[in-house]
């Protein structure tokens, strides 16, 4: 039976109102992500500073739905017929430029014994947080431009490269074992995304019609499908990040030509109202801020919060010349460099299994936290002096 520590519960309740309540007061353009506000309010009411909330199983099971949900909305977002073509290739070359990168400049950190495997720190700094910028890009108009289509296509590749890192090698003693199992858990997901593409839009008038009404129906299925993958994707020991990011995609592929924007409005309200904002707040409970309060962890910070930068922004600054402007590619680099769920998953993973030092977790979630609090708004920056300077980007070859 498991024991329910209420005041904790309530404590992240509150946390997640009181972040939303201060990004709504502050002017849209000095606004802080929300994901971080969680991140850092966590960090306050946990155990090492106020004391206020502690994790249970109770609360990192909704944790872990919440992660569910955050990688839904980033497979959702990932429009094959949008980015097909050069978008998805670049993504998927950029990607493995900087795993290239991160796993050569990890080799020489563990060498040079400031890390335990070159294998984990490299995978955490390959990443993109493209699920905590979709909010951002969301609210900038940025994911209806022709810039946004190249960045969706380069932080899907950021985000799900790293999820197979996580489910073939990083979590498993038994990587052939675990192929295997991918493959059947991915042949299922296509006849799902394939029955769904045939029978949706049949349906989908009937759907429309209880978007007003108390049954939710449309809603109801999609949060069936997400934890029924998630539940799947972990009953058969791949990561529950896998079982979301592919709930994603099947949707997007399922509903593709229907009105989405009141179906999408009520999603963002489950998923970003209530289940995405628990992980974040208990992962900053669960933050060992005393690992971070050494001169180590500190400088491991600096060091990765620009590594970052160089393993997912070279691609960017390298590949993408003959289709971006400098100032686009720069602002492409500092959007991708954007990392933080995968992060913390892998952090969690390697501290857990003794492949990386505490200092190192610490350093790299903060360097994580950083990027999100910082990188977004370079970006938009850049963004925004791009389109004031007019400058006409090369055409986009199919």
């Amino acid at each position: 039976m498991i024991t329910v520590d209420t005041d904790s519960f309530f404590a992240i309740v509150v946390v997640a109102a009181v972040a939303s309540v201060t990004v709504a007061a502050v002017p849209k353009k000095y606004a802080p992500p929300v994901v971080v506000l969680e991140l850092m309010l966590g960090i306050v009411i946990g155990p090492e500073i106020l004391g206020l909330a502690h994790t249970d199983d109770f609360v990192n099971f909704f944790s872990n739905l919440g992660l569910g949900m955050l990688f839904f909305f980033a497979g959702y977002e990932i429009d094959f017929e949008r980015i097909k073509g050069k978008p998805m290739k670049l993504g998927a070359l950029g990607w493995l430029l900087s795993v290239a990168l991160a796993y050569g400049i990890g080799g020489a950190l563990a060498a040079a014994g400031v890390v335990v495997s070159f294998l984990y720190t490299g995978s955490a700094m390959a990443t993109t947080a493209i699920g905590t910028l979709i909010p951002i890009l969301r609210d900038s108009g940025e994911l209806k431009t022709r810039f946004g289509t190249y960045l969706l296509a380069a932080g899907g590749a950021g985000e799900f490269g790293p999820i197979l890192l996580v489910t073939l090698v990083l979590s498993t003693a038994n990587p052939l074992h675990e192929a295997a199992i991918l493959l059947a858990f991915v042949a299922l997901a296509l006849f799902l995304a394939l029955g769904s593409v045939r029978y949706a839009w049949r349906g989908w008038p009937a759907l429309e019609r209880t978007f007003e009404s108390s049954s939710q129906l449309a809603v109801r299925i999609t949060v069936v499908l997400v934890f029924g993958l998630v539940l799947l994707a972990g009953t058969l020991g791949l990561d529950v990040l896998l079982g979301g990011f592919v709930a994603g995609m099947i949707t997007r592929l399922a509903l593709k030509g229907q009105e989405l924007q009141v179906f999408e409005s009520k999603l963002t309200a489950v998923g970003f109202g209530f289940f995405v904002p628990f992980f974040f707040i208990t992962s900053g409970i669960e933050f060992d801020l005393a690992a971070l309060g050494s001169v180590g962890a500190m400088l491991k910070l600096v060091m990765f919060f620009g590594l970052f930068l160089v393993v997912r922004g070279t691609p960017a600054m390298l590949l993408y010349r003959g289709v971006l402007n400098t100032r686009d590619r720069a602002a492409l680099a500092f959007y991708s460099a954007t990392e933080l769920p995968l992060v913390v998953a892998i952090t969690t993973i390697a501290t857990e299994t003794g492949h990386m030092k505490t200092s190192t977790a610490a350093g790299l979630v903060g360097a994580a936290m950083l990027s999100t609090l910082v990188f977004p708004f370079v970006g938009l920056a850049l963004r925004k002096r791009s389109e004031a300077d007019g400058v006409a980007p090369a055409a986009v070859a199919a």
